[in-house]
């Protein structure tokens, strides 16, 4: 992109549910990305922050952030204005979003601050000369883009990632064709969609996978041979979908085979007391550590002493799964040996047997079996840490895909052609072609067991967090 380009576009607003999140950084790094390129981005979080950990450039965006409470004069004062200035429009978006919500009581309820929250936004975002408005999961934050559309007039995109398409799809049809443009982070994504909503919906959709920064997750020291106490990591949040229990019993019958290690657990979340019951019962009190969240940098360097890094994701009863766990991006930039469960769009990156080791889910002794395989063949170990720096430089990398999600931006102000809808997606989708296409793999998209059609009819028994 030359520099000329940057700047035609010069105003986003991104619309999140929380800002910043630990379990998010992504966002974060995208937002900073897009700084870089000289966009201008003001963050609108619905809710405020969570869980917070002071990663490594954070403070700027925070100080930044517009953090707005519901219950204030500032607020009641912009549902007036559009009552006045736009009542038709006003009272639409507040039908809309309670009648499209109507089947989904946890959806529903939170509508009733979405739209008094999205109203301010709405006005905050016409002084500040916002162009276009992006938001990030299709759940709440995608809501909030519909109103502000409807009462400003201005476009919208979002970003789906994982649960947001995969538990509870309420509105998820309206919010995909009101959007001028749809981006997601797996071509496991894009096909479930059009599967679900036909070519129209997909036509609109564009990949733009999530990214890793390759200068703070550097290739580590190559070993020869296994440390005296393998390291194994594992850094994701504590909740069900991510497999910990699964992980826990793979240790245990790594410690019954007479094999020695450390398993660093890296987050933190609901499953915590639960995890700590199974580490004592399963007699793991001194190979196991809880580290809780910890910053960017703190990760970076656990993932570079690691033996064999590990994701023993699964489907939960609810449906929550992994679109792509940005952690496993930073352990193949780090040159670790993974292993991983083949489910979701997980196969995308890691590649059985060239980029990393695959098990099915909730298995346990597959589990072990291929962590004890990396442990014990250091040359193994070595050439799929190798390959999988290598596919990472080539198709996740931060800044690579930053920059694909900027042309999407920049396209929409392009005067001529591209006012054609399908025109501007067509455009959109050869922007996005320099990157990565789907590695071929022998899993079809598949609606989590029990899900499909609970989530059709707008019936949700755990609302998503976003």
């Amino acid at each position: 992109m030359k520099n000329s380009v940057i700047g035609r576009y010069r105003r986003v607003a991104y619309l999140v549910s929380w800002f910043p999140t630990v379990t998010e950084t992504f966002i974060l790094n995208e937002l900073r990305e897009l700084e870089r390129l000289g966009m201008r981005i003001d963050v609108f979080p619905l809710l405020g922050r969570h869980g917070y950990v002071n990663h490594p450039g954070t403070e700027s965006l925070v100080a930044r952030a517009h953090y707005r409470r519901l219950f204030a004069w500032a607020t009641f004062a912009a549902q007036v204005y559009w009552l006045l200035r736009a009542p038709g429009a006003y009272l639409a978006a507040w039908w809309m979003a309670l009648w499209g919500n109507l089947r989904s009581p946890g959806f529903l309820a939170r509508a009733f601050f979405v739209v008094p929250k999205a109203a301010l936004f709405a006005r905050e975002m016409q002084a500040r000369g916002v162009e276009h408005v992006h938001a990030h999961w299709a759940t709440h934050p995608a809501l909030a883009a519909m109103v502000i559309q409807r009462l400003t007039g201005l476009t919208y995109s979002f970003t789906c990632h994982a649960h947001d398409i995969y538990v509870d799809r309420t509105m998820l049809r309206e919010k995909l064709e009101a959007a001028t443009f749809v981006v997601t982070i797996s071509e496991f994504n894009r096909q479930l969609l059009g599967r679900l909503y036909g070519d129209a919906v997909r036509e609109k959709v564009a990949v733009v996978r999530c990214g890793t920064d390759p200068r703070m997750f550097r290739p580590r020291a190559r070993r020869t041979k296994l440390a005296a106490v393998p390291r194994l990591v594992c850094v994701a949040s504590l909740r069900p979908y991510k497999g910990h229990p699964f992980l826990l019993e793979a240790c245990r019958k790594l410690k019954e085979r007479g094999r020695t290690f450390r398993l660093m657990l890296v987050g933190d979340g609901v499953e915590r007391p639960r995890l700590e019951k199974l580490i004592a019962e399963a007699g793991l009190s001194e190979e196991v550590k809880l580290l809780g969240s910890r910053p960017h940098n703190e990760v970076a360097a656990l993932v570079a002493q690691a033996d064999v890094v590990v994701q023993p994701s699964i489907v939960a009863s609810t449906g929550q799964m992994e679109g792509i766990p940005v952690s496993l991006m930073e352990a193949l930039a780090s040159e670790a040996p993974v292993v991983a469960t083949r489910i979701s769009a997980i196969p995308e990156l890691i590649e059985h047997e060239r980029t990393g080791l695959l098990v099915p889910e909730q298995d346990a002794g597959a589990l072990a079996d291929a962590i004890e395989r990396l442990m014990m063949d250091r040359e193994l170990a070595t050439r799929l840490g190798r390959e999988g720096r290598r596919h990472v430089l080539a198709h996740y990398s931060l800044r690579g895909n930053v920059r694909s999600l900027s042309e999407l931006f920049l396209e929409l102000r392009v005067p001529g052609p591209l006012d054609s809808p399908r025109k501007l997606l067509a455009a959109a989708r050869e922007v996005v072609a320099s990157s990565p296409r789907a590695v071929p793999t022998h899993q079809e998209p598949r609606e989590p067991a029990g899900v499909g059609k609970r989530a059709r009819r707008g019936d949700t028994r755990t609302a998503p967090r976003n």
